[in-house]
Order: structure tokens, then C-alpha cells, then sequence
């Protein structure tokens, strides 16, 4: 019995490793709100980050979320906000020896051909367990813009100036640094205590614009500002992706039709996030639901909500928000003597609108919790794969590279080429694709396993070994967003 089980998770494993992604988001949140790195100092945080980062890229990772704004401060230079505690431990206050984390961590991060998210708490304007803030912060400068709700602030978002000011915000960190990306998660109005209701009742008398049920007009603004922050973003530059995770439910069945079977917090009806509009609007460009319990769940059951979120909001790329730690913990149900590492990553491939998984938390897969990060490197993101297709922002791709050709040279056998001319971001050459093909096998670019390297160099070291197989080497060029050029082919012996 023992080995039939046995033999049914090497069959699951393998069918969906078969199955792989040429194009697929694979994305680790590295959070500071934790406080991991509070007081640990400039050389011992980059060792650290180093570390995480080198072990997430041999797991197969192609973007890094990174936690950046907590609470209305920086883990980046910011004439707007101060310092944050989370990296100095007291808020306004520099790092020494100084440095950078965001520009650090955006130069790391594509060194390792992975992707920059930067990932900021919009409304959120002190954490529980900040007690002093700087003289510059939000709060201290107008405090009537925020209010207090269990040991939060808040900058409330039915205020127009602070829409505009996160907007700013952001805008300055898309126009100063050369991320991929900016990322929010799911803190809009705060998650509900029993007992305390949110102090807007005044701002609602005088600015409801016509608005008579309270709840609507909170979703109304947060609405406001997601529309104008996507905007904001793009204006600076078109090729910076705007994601967003919500919590995991956006409404109970009980609560409308077209909710989910599940009985949970809601981010229509709790947090006034509807992010069903906001995807079906084009006011994301990636949505990552925190899908963080576990398959049979009584609460918010794991496969019902994969499910749910493909059929609802796949106007955009969906990419499951998925916490390492639980899914370790939990038995299969299928195969109770295994975790559900392998259920929910084929119910991954069932849904064929999952464009993708982002891991709660970064520093968990690095542990190797259940050998969690050994399963993705050995298995299921063995091979590279590309970012997630976004035509919505553009569909051009580069030109064909130009003279591809092996050469020897002192350090060995080098296949060259050229990047294709370009005057726009669009057709700009930022990285290539390197396949590879044995002879007689068929030139497939969909299937992941001949990708040999993705590469941001004008070249690649052959591994020759006495000229006598032939091959057939294939090599595309990626734009910003990773649109593909068609292919550029050169048999070789090697």
C-alpha cells in the first residue's frame, strides 16, 4: 500500500511538471513590517538578502516583491517620507553605513534576471507597534487627514488629498528607480474589529457626493484612487506593472450570488475593496488573491476559491497568493501521507487562467519548510519561464536578433548576437531567450525544458564536447515586458 502511494505522488509530481509554464509569474514577497531586519545593520541585511535572493533563484523565482512604504515611511531615499523604523529601528532615521535597499535590491534582483516589485501599504499610516513617528511623516504634518482605528492610522481614503498624495508617492518611486513593478496588498480601510466603526461619519455628511448608503461611497473612493493610481503609474512609465493582492474572499454566497462558498472576511463588504471592478475596469495589471488556507478548509476552502477567482476575474493575469507554511502543514486529502504542496499546484494547471503564484513569505521557501523550495526547484519551476503575457499594455515585441554566430574564442566556444535596433521601449531588447534542440527534434519555443538561459548578455558559452552531435540553437529577444521577437536559429556541432 505503502509503495502504490508511493508511486501516485511520483505520477502526480511528474504529470504536472510536465505540464509547465513557458510564461508564468513566480513571485516571493520579502516583507520588513515582520521586523527581520530592524537593527540588523547594512552588511549583515545584504548578506541576509543576498542569501535569499541566491536560494530563490536556484527555487525558480522570477519576481521579488519587497515590502518598501509599511506605514507612510522608506526603505529608499525619500525626500517625502521618512526612514523607516522597520530598517533603522526609529523612524527618520538613516542607515550607517548608508545605503539603499530599494536601489540595492533592484540592482540584485536583476543581476539575477528576476524581476523588482516594489511593494507599498498605501493608506496605512502607523503600524500597532509604532509608538513615535518623525517629524516629517504624514501623521505629525496633518493629522486630520488620518484616523485612529485599533492602534492604527489610517489616511482616510474619502479624502481627496491623500488619493493624491499616495499617488505621488508613488509616482516618485517609479520616476527615480528602475523597477518592474509597484505593489499593493490588501489594506484599504482597515480589516474590521468588533465594537469600533470607522470615525467618517462627518466626512461622509459633507462629502458624499450624492452617496447615500456609507458603505458604497468608502467603496467609492478606494475605487477613486485605484483608477487614478494605475493611471499615475503609467503616465511615468507605460512598462511598470501596477498589482494588487487582496485578501482572499471577495464576497460570501450568503452576502450576494455571485460570491464564493465561503464564510470569511470580505473584501467587498469589510475592507469596500471591489476588486472585481477594478479587474474587469483595467485598473490592475496583475491580481494576486491571498489564498493563504488550505484545501478543505471549512471556512474558505482552498479549491473552491482557485476556482471561484478563475472564473471571475480573469480579465487579468491571476496569480495565487500562496502561504508556504500552510500548505506544508496540511495532509493532502487525496494523499494523506503527503503534504498539499502537489494538490494545489495541479490545481493550478486545472485552472488554466492562474497565470502564476507569489509565496507568503520569501524567508519560508528559503528555510525549505517541507522541502517546499526543493520541490520547486527539482520539479515544478525547474525550467525558466517568462513573465505572464500583458497586452494590455502592449503587444509589440522587438526585432529578430541580428548575426547569430558560434565563435571561439580564449574562453571557449561563444554563440554571439546582435540587438535589434529600436527608438521605443516597445521594441527595446532587454534580455534573450536561449533554446536549444537536438537534432531531429522539433523546434517547439512553447516548451519550457529547451529554454537553456534567459540572459540580459549579447551571449552564451556553448558546451562543446568534440564537434560531433548537432544541434539546433534558437534565440529571441524580450522587450521590457517580456513580448518575444520571433526566432533567430543557428545549427551548431558540438
Amino acid at each position: 500500500m505503502k509503495n502504490r502511494l508511493v508511486l501516485m505522488a511520483i505520477a502526480l509530481l511528474m504529470a504536472v511538471a510536465g505540464n509547465a509554464q513557458k510564461r508564468e509569474m513566480r513571485g516571493a514577497w520579502i516583507q520588513c513590517v515582520n521586523g527581520q531586519f530592524q537593527n540588523m545593520g547594512t552588511a549583515k541585511m545584504q548578506q541576509t538578502l543576498t542569501y535569499q535572493l541566491d536560494e530563490l533563484k536556484k527555487d525558480g523565482v522570477n519576481v521579488i516583491i519587497f515590502q518598501v512604504r509599511p506605514e507612510c515611511d522608506a526603505l529608499y531615499e525619500s525626500k517625502i517620507e521618512p526612514w523607516s523604523r522597520f530598517l533603522t529601528g526609529v523612524q527618520g532615521k538613516a542607515p550607517s553605513p548608508y545605503w539603499d535597499p530599494l536601489q540595492w535590491m533592484i540592482e540584485e534582483c536583476h543581476k539575477r534576471d528576476m524581476e523588482l516589485h516594489a511593494w507599498i501599504n498605501p493608506f496605512r499610516a502607523k503600524t500597532k507597534g509604532t509608538n513615535v513617528l518623525a517629524k516629517n511623516h504624514i501623521a505629525i504634518r496633518k493629522p486630520a487627514n488620518c484616523f485612529a482605528y485599533d492602534e492604527l492610522f489610517i489616511l482616510n481614503p474619502g479624502i481627496e488629498e491623500n488619493r493624491d498624495y499616495i499617488c505621488e508617492v508613488a509616482k516618485d518611486i517609479v520616476a527615480r528607480y528602475d523597477v518592474d513593478g509597484i505593489h499593493m496588498d490588501d489594506y484599504f480601510y482597515p480589516y474590521p474589529v468588533k465594537g469600533l466603526s470607522i470615525p467618517d461619519d462627518e466626512l461622509f455628511h459633507d462629502h458624499s457626493n450624492g452617496i447615500k448608503d456609507q458603505n458604497d461611497w468608502r467603496r467609492y473612493n478606494v475605487n477613486l484612487f485605484i483608477e487614478q493610481f494605475y493611471k499615475a503609474i503609467h503616465e511615468v512609465k507605460p512598462w511598470v506593472k501596477v498589482g494588487i493582492s487582496p485578501f482572499g474572499i471577495y464576497r460570501n454566497k450568503k452576502s450576494s450570488p455571485v460570491g464564493s462558498n465561503t464564510n470569511g472576511t470580505q473584501n467587498y463588504d469589510d475592507l469596500y475593496a471591489d476588486i472585481l471592478l477594478w479587474v474587469n475596469n483595467g485598473w490592475l495589471d496583475y491580481c494576486v488573491p491571498q489564498l493563504y488556507w488550505e484545501i478543505g478548509n471549512k471556512a474558505a476552502d482552498y479549491a473552491t476559491l482557485i476556482k471561484w477567482w478563475s472564473q471571475h476575474a480573469a480579465v487579468r493575469p491571476l496569480v495565487i497568493g500562496e502561504d508556504v507554511e500552510r500548505t506544508v502543514k496540511y495532509a493532502d486529502p487525496q494523499n494523506p501521507n503527503q503534504h498539499q504542496l502537489g494538490a494545489k499546484m495541479n490545481l493550478h494547471r486545472q485552472n488554466p487562467a492562474v497565470k502564476g503564484t507569489v509565496l507568503w513569505y520569501a524567508k519560508a521557501a528559503v528555510d525549505n519548510v517541507g522541502n517546499y523550495g526543493t520541490s520547486l526547484r527539482e520539479v515544478y519551476w525547474k525550467h525558466p519561464a517568462l513573465q505572464p503575457e500583458m497586452p494590455f499594455i502592449s503587444n509589440k515585441a522587438p526585432k529578430k536578433v541580428k548575426k547569430l554566430s558560434p565563435v571561439w574564442t580564449e574562453d571557449g566556444y561563444i554563440l554571439f548576437w546582435i540587438s535589434p535596433s529600436s527608438k521605443h521601449w516597445e521594441s527595446n531588447a532587454e534580455k534573450y531567450v536561449v533554446y536549444r534542440f537536438a537534432k531531429g527534434e522539433k523546434v517547439n519555443l512553447n516548451d519550457p525544458s529547451k529554454i537553456v538561459t534567459i540572459t540580459d548578455k549579447f551571449f552564451y558559452k556553448l558546451p562543446y564536447n568534440e564537434g560531433k552531435e548537432k544541434w539546433t540553437y534558437v534565440v529571441t529577444a524580450l522587450n521590457r515586458i517580456q513580448n518575444e521577437s520571433k526566432p533567430a536559429t543557428k545549427k551548431i556541432k558540438l
